[in-house]
């Protein structure tokens, strides 16, 4: 199915890997011209070069970091344009209430949870005034499978959910749609990191790291594409209709419950 989206601008944070870089991937096989956000401007450069050779189109790179006061307004300054606006940079700490102090919890806000109010309020005030483009923010399970050991992203990504659905409810009466994904447990290289870790120390080998997710959705993990392809429909004339709502990419993950979760504190949800 064609996406429609030929042409189109779009800027993608967070993506120099992970879902970011595979959203990036999905937007220029559709013919969208790219602008890739992230912290690293080496990797960032290495991904556009990569991308611009496969699809033939134009990409250019901001290094900067969201996390910054001022940030999204420099990069909404200089994109202002962009049709279509993803929201994916975040790394929130993970603990309890008590052992995530102030310090680390807010700056784990202040790139995601900040981070993405302030680029979606900066893009949201051109796309009103020209009476279009899209916002997808890419949120995460933690907003809806609540984990004690993940006290800050579950909260955070609580909020941003919130917002999506407050601003995304009105957005199309100025022509412009707000909507959010929840990834569930995406094989990123953070991910992988992880389940090796537990691996070895569980399984003693850490290349064992498969046979932990063996009574999963499917028994492996949700692949970065599968989460991109479903942010492609979501920014795309295809889903016209749709504003302020949350499609949970989890492979049925939050529905299934999972009593054993309770169990193992160590597992890291998706940011």
């Amino acid at each position: 199915m064609d996406m429609l989206l030929q042409g189109r601008r779009a800027l993608v944070t967070g993506a120099s890997q992970g879902i970011g870089r595979a959203v990036a991937e999905a937007l220029a096989g559709e013919g969208c011209a790219l602008r890739l956000v992230a912290r690293d401007a080496e990797k960032l450069r290495a991904v556009a070069e990569e991308i611009e050779g496969r699809h033939g189109v134009a990409v250019s790179v901001h290094a900067a970091d969201l996390s910054r006061r001022g940030a999204a307004a420099e990069i909404a300054a200089q994109y202002a344009e962009a049709d279509i606006v993803v929201n994916n940079a975040g790394n929130t700490p993970r603990g309890d209430i008590l052992a995530v102090d102030e310090e680390t919890w807010r700056q784990g806000w202040e790139l995601k949870v900040f981070g993405y109010i302030n680029l979606t309020r900066e893009f949201y005030r051109h796309m009103q005034a020209r009476g279009a483009g899209v916002i997808v923010n890419v949120i995460g399970i933690g907003a809806e499978k609540y984990e004690y050991a993940y006290a800050a992203g579950g909260t955070g990504n609580a909020a941003l959910a919130a917002m999506t659905r407050i601003v995304g409810s009105a957005s199309l009466d100025y022509g412009v749609r707000v909507l959010g994904v929840h990834p569930g447990w995406v094989e990123t290289a953070k991910a992988r990191r992880s389940l090796m870790g537990r691996a070895a120390a569980e399984l003693g080998d850490e290349q064992r790291w498969p046979e932990l997710v063996r009574d999963w959705p499917r028994g492996r993990l949700i692949q970065p594409q599968e989460v991109a392809d479903v942010v492609t429909f979501l920014a795309s004339p295809r889903a016209s209709a749709m504003s302020g709502t949350i499609v949970t990419v989890d492979a049925g993950f939050v529905s299934r419950g999972y009593p054993h979760m309770a169990e193992r504190p160590q597992q890291e949800l998706p940011e």
